[in-house]
């Protein structure tokens, strides 16, 4: 039994990192002005912490759909897999050639193309597509403002954000 209601609880679920960082900041700056100890300067990495906690959970926000879309992705040691009600398939993050994001469709999909290999293409509201945020930043190179800027603002094309062989090519 829960005492919110669920569009509250949904809200609050979706804000959670940030939530935890402002709680661990608050901690840090009670412990700044309360503590009288000689342990006192630990504020300071737990201050830094808790506004790196802050900054990641705004970020996942942006990044957030809500789910409820078109298929399910399932994430498994960076091996991605994505099963839809008419595509599917698996790509290794390792193996990744290309991260595209293409708003031509309703609505708009990430399109990962591997090495040697057919795009799997994941509706951006897909259940599970949240977990995708983690994979895409750990991209050598990928920029997450301009790929949080297209969530935001899609574009009328296809737009690159990552290309392994740039990267080959630096």
């Amino acid at each position: 039994m829960s005492f919110l209601r669920p569009e509250v609880q949904a809200m609050l679920w979706r804000w959670r990192e940030v939530i935890a960082g402002a709680a661990v900041l608050a901690f840090g700056l009670w412990w700044a002005f309360a503590m009288f100890s000689p342990v006192r300067w630990l504020f300071v990495p737990l201050l830094a912490i808790g506004a790196g906690v802050v900054w990641t959970g705004f970020q996942r926000v942006r990044f957030r759909r809500g789910g409820g879309g078109a298929g399910v992705v399932q994430i498994v040691e960076r091996r991605l897999a994505y099963w839809g009600p008419l595509t599917g398939g698996i790509v290794d993050m390792d193996d990744l050639a290309r991260l595209t994001f293409d708003p031509g469709h309703k609505p708009p999909h990430w399109v990962l193309t591997p090495r040697g290999g057919a795009p799997l293409l994941i509706p951006i509201d897909a259940e599970g597509a949240d977990a995708l945020f983690d994979l895409f930043t750990a991209l050598p190179g990928i920029k997450s403002e301009r790929m949080l800027d297209l969530l935001a603002h899609p574009p009328d094309h296809a737009v690159v954000l990552w290309d392994a062989a740039q990267l080959r090519l630096h």
